[in-house]
Formats: C-alpha cells, sequence, structure tokens
C-alpha cells in the first residue's frame, strides 16, 4: 500500500483555543478521516494522518486564493513529512456579502483571536436586511502533492443557503450554516 500523508481539517492544524472547539474539530475531524480512509482503503491507499506520526505544523493562511493556501498546506506537509500529502482549502460565500467571508471566512471578525461562534455572529449581523434569503457557495479548492510530481489542484463548488441557527452553538467553522441545493449539510 502506498503511504499517503492527509490533512484533514481545512488544512488548519493549529490548536484551538476554546474547549468546545476542540471537542467539535475532533468529532469532525474523526469523521473525516474515516470517509476519507473508506475511499482510499478501497483503492489500495493507506491514509496517514500527522497525529500519525507525531507532526504539528502551523501553516498560515495568507494566500491571495484558495488554491494558494491548499499548495502552501500540501506541499509544507509534504516536504516535512517526505510523503504525499493532501489538503484543501475552501470558504463560505455568502452572495448577500458580496461573496464574503470568502477566502477569509477563519479571519472574518473585527474581534482578536475571534472563535468560530464569534465569526458566525458577526456573519450573520452583517448580512442582516441584506436579502430574505442567504444565498451562496461553498468553493473547495484540494491540493495532491507529490514533491517528486507536482502539486495539482482540483477546483468545486457547491451552491446552496447559509441558514443560520444558533450561531453561538458549538461548530467548527462556517460551514455548519451551509445547506447545499439538495439539502445536504456540511458541518
Amino acid at each position: 500500500m502506498n503511504p499517503w500523508y492527509v490533512n484533514t481539517q481545512n488544512g488548519r492544524w493549529k490548536k484551538l483555543k476554546e474547549n468546545n472547539e476542540k471537542t467539535s474539530h475532533r468529532h469532525k475531524q474523526q469523521r473525516q478521516i474515516e470517509r476519507i480512509s473508506g475511499l482510499a482503503k478501497d483503492i489500495g491507499i493507506e491514509l496517514i494522518t500527522p497525529a500519525d506520526i507525531n507532526l504539528d505544523l502551523e501553516i498560515e493562511e495568507d494566500g491571495a486564493t484558495y488554491v494558494e493556501n491548499a499548495v502552501k498546506k500540501a506541499s509544507a506537509f509534504a516536504k516535512a513529512s517526505r510523503l504525499i500529502s493532501l489538503a484543501d482549502d475552501s470558504g463560505l460565500e455568502v452572495d448577500a456579502l458580496d461573496g464574503a467571508p470568502g477566502l477569509y471566512s477563519k479571519r472574518y471578525s473585527p474581534k482578536p483571536n475571534a472563535s468560530d461562534a464569534d465569526r458566525r455572529i458577526y456573519m450573520i449581523g452583517k448580512s442582516q436586511g441584506k436579502a430574505s434569503s442567504l444565498e451562496g457557495a461553498l468553493p473547495c479548492h484540494n491540493c495532491h502533492c507529490n514533491l517528486r510530481k507536482g502539486c495539482p489542484v482540483v477546483e468545486g463548488n457547491c451552491f446552496g443557503e447559509i441558514i443560520p441557527r444558533n450561531a453561538a452553538q458549538a461548530a467548527l467553522g462556517m460551514i455548519p450554516f451551509f445547506y447545499s441545493r439538495i439539502k445536504q449539510n456540511y458541518g
């Protein structure tokens, strides 16, 4: 079986500050690992996570595009692990906010060191009165980095609607409020 190194949480391996976010992060991460492991196993690929090899990197997502961030994360993990790496970057783009928070979803708050709940509350506040429904997109860019063969990126968009429930609830990022047009929740 070929070894794979996978980033399973949007390329973000930073230590989270709040206990409820840590719990949600671990639960969501475990679900993603299980899904990706099942798919990988079906084609004879072994999934190796950063935790499996005691790798803890913090990658600053300062790219001007999702593609730049995905490539930056995948190549950093590939270089550090010497394994093929998979990383992604995505963001919630709300039509009523002219595509915001988008690339800046993780930093979408004027509050320093804002939590995910802070960012959700801020987004909902900014969108109030702008539209009766909050339609938008969830673009995702996945980078598969093999240091010997390059780092191609696969891009996709899912269109749907943001349904702001309890913005302060313990959930990870902005994605739990996004429902695709086929009524699939991504949180």
